[in-house]
């Protein structure tokens, strides 16, 4: 698959994903409003390893009042562009789950979506991710669902629904990265089962991504607020590497590129 100016190749290693949040409400507590503080960040994480770069401007905390596609785009317009020239030619994506905002950073230069519905979110966005021809990371969204027993089986069958929405709008399967959503209306024992169960949902033929980076699963067992969690997200990245994993998203990349040349090596044979 390509992203941008870069072609990643699934399963010969795994890829870091940098974190720039474009909203003062982050649950990360890392939320950049200012174009040239967010800058400086995605510069940093490219230097650090980072091959993807997510920037999104609306919080996904659970139980936070959504802000709508005016507002959204407003924060984005001011990061993306910095962002972009910032970013070196690394792949840039948007995390939006509104089709207008998306159509607007593609036009804007972003190689790619990733919607935290699973197009299941707005009616419109396969469609536009389909006439723009750009990669799409669709993830499967738990909250509100109700919990048919299994975690694997659920979320094996949310992504089949979107891949399902995704094929019929005509957005390509080798378009589409598929995001299993730890922390998502999952509590920690179910969260962990995910991690722990991870590389069952390979046989749904996509790479995969997992964003465990800071989330209140880790806390659970740590402590600590957010910016304290970062051995926590290591070990869950490390875990997920053994699992098959393509994409890591995470907040803290110079820490969390060392745990995957590291998990690579001994996963993958995966050596400088």
């Amino acid at each position: 698959m390509t992203i941008g100016k870069t072609r990643f190749a699934w399963g010969a290693r795994t890829f870091v994903m940098g974190v720039v949040n474009a909203t003062p409400d982050s649950f990360s507590g890392d939320g950049i409003v200012d174009p040239a503080a967010a800058a400086r960040l995605a510069e940093a994480m490219v230097e650090a390893g980072a091959e993807i770069i997510d920037i999104g401007a609306e919080s996904t905390r659970p139980d936070f009042p959504p802000v709508d596609a005016d507002e959204e785009w407003k924060r984005l317009s001011l990061v993306l562009p910095a962002v972009r020239r910032a970013a070196k030619g690394v792949a840039i994506t948007v995390d939006t789950s509104k089709a207008s905002v998306a159509k607007r950073a593609i036009e804007a230069g972003a190689d790619a979506i990733n919607d935290v519905t699973g197009f299941l979110g707005d009616p419109e966005m396969a469609g536009v991710i389909a006439r723009a021809g750009v990669p799409v990371i669709v993830m499967h969204n738990q909250r509100g669902r109700e919990f048919g027993g299994d975690v694997i089986e659920d979320i094996r069958n949310g992504l089949r629904r979107s891949i399902a929405i995704a094929e019929a709008a005509g957005v390509p399967r080798d378009h589409l990265i598929l995001d299993p959503g730890f922390g998502f209306g999952w509590g920690p024992v179910q969260s962990y089962n995910l991690l722990r169960r991870l590389s069952e949902l390979r046989d749904l033929g996509c790479p995969l991504l997992i964003g465990t980076s800071r989330k209140s699963a880790i806390g659970y067992v740590t402590g600590g607020a957010a910016k304290q969690r970062t051995w926590g997200t290591a070990a869950t990245v490390a875990l997920a590497v053994g699992q098959g994993v393509d994409i890591v998203r995470v907040h803290d990349v110079a820490e969390m590129v060392q745990v995957t040349r590291v998990a690579d090596a001994v996963v993958r044979s995966v050596l400088p």
